[in-house]
This record gives structure tokens, C-alpha cells and sequence, in this order.
């Protein structure tokens, strides 16, 4: 298992997720895939927290729970939320500081503002 991974998914749809961890490991990321905020939780321990995570909505149980939660172990500029009908709204999302990405939206878009992301974080990582 990765001791400090690069990132961290949360995601119920294994048809999202498999793909999109498959894509973020292909892009070089080390990866945890999760899906069940339990599960995420325990990779959000101080000391082994990832350069960022991801949390998507779509059929995620209570998520707005979960968004607190990940707000209070996880810097919000520092967690990209996918968005999803019938969930929270986007635009309340952002208000709390998350990175959003609306959908309809490719793996290939997500991996993209992942990278843009990881090197964000990684050059405030270098400056320090």
C-alpha cells in the first residue's frame, strides 16, 4: 500500500472510478480509490495526507456531511468535488472552497485539472 499517496478518491461508481484511477496511474499518480467516506477518512490521517483529493457526488450518501468532513481534514482548494444531479449545487459547492467540476465531464478533463492541481500544490510544497 502507498504510505502518502497523491491522491485520494472517494467514489461509489465503480464505473467512474475504476477508470479514473486507471488514468490517474497512467498519468503517474500514485493512487488510493475509495468508495465509502469511512474508507477515505483513514487516508486523510495527519502525516500521510495526500497533495489532494477527490470527492465525487453522484450517488454518494449524504454528502453534504461528507463535505464538512472533508473541509475539516483536507485544505478546500486542495479537494476537486465532481458534481452530480439531484445533489448539492455546484455553485454552493464552490462557495465553501472546493474545486468544482460540473457535469457532463471526461476522465480525461479530470485528469487534467488533477495535474494542474498536484503541480499547484506541489510548487506551494517548494516555496516553503
Amino acid at each position: 500500500m502507498v504510505d502518502r499517496p497523491d491522491v485520494v478518491i472517494l467514489c461509489a461508481d465503480r464505473l467512474t472510478r475504476a477508470p479514473l484511477r486507471a488514468q490517474l496511474l497512467e498519468d503517474g499518480f500514485e493512487v488510493i480509490a475509495t468508495d465509502t467516506w469511512p474508507m477515505m477518512r483513514t487516508h486523510l490521517r495527519p502525516g500521510r495526507k495526500p497533495s489532494f483529493v477527490i470527492v465525487d457526488l453522484q450517488a454518494l450518501p449524504d454528502p453534504e456531511q461528507v463535505l464538512g468532513d472533508v473541509a475539516l481534514l483536507m485544505k478546500t482548494e486542495r479537494v476537486i468535488v465532481l458534481t452530480a444531479l439531484g445533489s448539492i449545487d455546484a455553485d454552493e459547492v464552490a462557495r465553501r472552497g472546493f474545486l468544482v467540476l460540473r457535469r457532463p465531464v471526461s476522465i480525461g478533463s479530470i485528469v487534467e485539472t488533477a495535474r494542474a492541481l498536484h503541480a499547484r500544490v506541489s510548487a506551494g510544497s517548494e516555496r516553503r
